[in-house]
């Protein structure tokens, strides 16, 4: 009997086991299952970064529409987003190289100035994305989105040209580029077409992260009888608005709505949806569709336009014009100049 009990007291326990190996057997693969959603959920995490041009975030305008942008991203697709700022030119290359370096998926160059960065920086990391603002990058990487900057001014134009009380217009320039050269060539066109007699002034700061230079240039053109200066200078817009309000005149903003700025002074501003153009691409980062080729953003596209509160805030009059305009512009009935 003791033998028995034994035997029997043995099988139970190598059962035990048996069952205990078992069980552990069967809950090992879902908890490597477990594991594998884990990863498979981090690596399909969205990371979407940017790079500022010179003067950063607080712009008021390029650089803070295209964050608004990113910002999307985060809202819409669950992107996990940062921003590097730049104090110099020197700083493109490291800043651009920052963020592939760090896993993100798409790395944006915000502006024409970091051309040459990114052509340097793209080809090291062939398995990462890049896009770039105002500016095309040919390579197999990269996607680029451009502007039509010169229609949006042109409706502007058309503002100025039919509210200017003394006949003279300022524009106000960052550095003297194609690009911004598009601005100022649209913008005369505007004005000219509903008032041929009035006169442009045109000044250029040489920068665009100088506020006070900004406001030095607009006072000069106020005092020349401007009534109105319209201005393509990123952050040296901001001393341009502040010279408006401080002499009870107008200015027109860009890139960005800036009547919040100055309420009273701001008459109107020529929008330029980088925001728009951050999102679309990112979002086709995230749904695999992501293409390296040349974007353009034109008033067809709603790209370039302008901001919603002035459409509150101009007469009635003044919009059917520039909504005329418009219409001849998207129909082609009107080829808007890009050069002197």
């Amino acid at each position: 009997m003791k033998r028995f009990l034994v035997v029997l007291l043995v099988i139970v326990l190598a059962a035990s086991l048996m069952v205990g190996c078992t069980q552990k057997t069967q809950e090992q693969p879902a908890d490597q299952e477990k594991q594998q959603e884990q990863q498979v959920e981090k690596k399909d995490e969205l990371k979407v970064g940017m790079v500022t041009d010179i003067g950063g975030l607080g712009d008021q305008s390029f650089n803070d529409a295209a964050w608004r942008g990113l910002k999307m991203a985060e809202e819409k697709l669950g992107a996990k987003i940062t921003v590097v700022e730049s104090n110099k030119m020197e700083d493109y290359v490291p800043n651009l190289s920052s963020l592939p370096q760090q896993g993100y998926d798409l790395t944006w160059a915000i502006g024409f100035l970091m051309t040459n960065a990114l052509e340097e920086v793209a080809p090291q990391f062939p398995d990462k994305k890049f896009g770039i603002i105002d500016s095309v990058v040919d390579a197999p990487n990269v996607a680029s989105a451009t502007f039509k900057e010169e229609e949006g001014s042109f409706l502007v134009g058309v503002v100025a040209g039919l509210k200017t009380k003394t006949n003279k217009i300022g524009f106000i320039g960052g550095m003297e580029v194609p690009l911004i050269i598009k601005f100022e060539q649209g913008f005369i066109a505007g004005v000219k077409a509903v008032n041929p007699d009035a006169e442009v002034i045109v000044s250029y700061t040489g920068a665009f992260d100088d506020p006070q230079k900004g406001k030095e240039l607009a006072n000069t053109q106020f005092s020349q009888g401007a009534d109105i200066v319209y201005h393509a200078s990123g952050a040296c817009g901001i001393g341009v608005i502040e010279a408006a309000k401080e002499k009870g005149l107008y200015a027109i903003g860009v890139d960005s709505d800036q009547r919040h700025l100055a309420p009273d002074n701001v008459l109107c501003s020529m929008v330029k949806r980088v925001d728009v153009a951050v999102f679309d691409i990112s979002q086709k980062v995230a749904e695999g569709t992501f293409e390296s080729k040349h974007y353009v953003y034109g008033l067809k596209e709603n790209g370039v336009g302008l901001a919603e509160s002035d459409r509150e805030n101009l007469d009635e009059e003044t919009l059917k014009i520039v909504d005329e305009y418009k219409e001849k512009i998207i129909n082609g009935e009107i080829k808007v100049p890009t050069e002197r």
